[in-house]
């Protein structure tokens, strides 16, 4: 009687691994579709702002009513082109780190943080010197949401920047093959000056 021999790599105990790793691999990341769906979230909420301050203005005889001082543009007009560089600052970071290039992806960031806090302190400046108050008219109300609620998005893309620069410090951390946040931070990013600006043509061209 012939005796059977048993092949090790049909053992149930040889399979589980391979298995266990089908398993692993069948779970698709869905990380930058849940960036998209809340971008859009955003994106309606801001949406519904300038629907609301559309509708004041077509609604309204005179706009902005009167009393209400000329509002500057050279300090704003400086800001959009600050913060529309920035936005091209930030895509030169994600294109050092699919080249690998760890030191020239942090540099671009940190430069992207920069005129992000550049940006913000043009802004306090700006209400620290204006000439009404959130109170003042229904112009000043909507200005001050308006671009307040933006700077809010603006101060929270700055941190995920510098949360994203915390986390390079960890060697292999991010490289070519594995680099989503900074993809995230860099969409996040361009969907803010995007909103800007939208805002600036309304608040400060129309």
């Amino acid at each position: 009687m012939q005796s059977q021999i048993i092949d090790p790599a049909k053992t149930e105990l040889n399979h589980h691994p391979a298995t266990t790793d089908a398993h692993h691999e069948a779970h698709p990341d869905h990380r930058l579709f849940g960036l998209v769906v809340f971008l859009i979230a955003e994106g309606m909420i801001f949406l519904g702002m300038f629907g609301a301050y559309l509708a004041f203005r077509s609604t309204l005889p005179v706009w902005p009513p009167e009393g209400t001082p000329e509002l500057e543009l050279l300090l704003p007009g400086v800001n959009t082109v600050n913060l529309i560089a920035s936005s091209f600052v930030m895509h030169n970071a994600d294109t050092a780190i699919k080249k690998n290039d760890v030191k020239g992806m942090r540099i671009w960031l940190a430069i992207t943080a920069l005129m992000g806090a550049i940006f913000l302190f043009g802004q306090v400046y700006e209400y620290a010197h204006l000439e009404f108050g959130l109170t003042t008219n229904l112009f000043a109300s909507a200005f001050y949401v308006l671009t307040g609620f933006h700077g809010l998005h603006v101060t929270i893309g700055v941190l995920a920047i510098a949360s994203v620069l915390w986390r390079s410090r960890v060697p292999g951390h991010y490289s070519n093959e594995k680099h989503f946040g900074i993809e995230a931070a860099e969409i996040y990013w361009h969907f803010v000056d995007v909103i800007w600006i939208i805002l600036f043509g309304l608040l400060y061209l129309l």
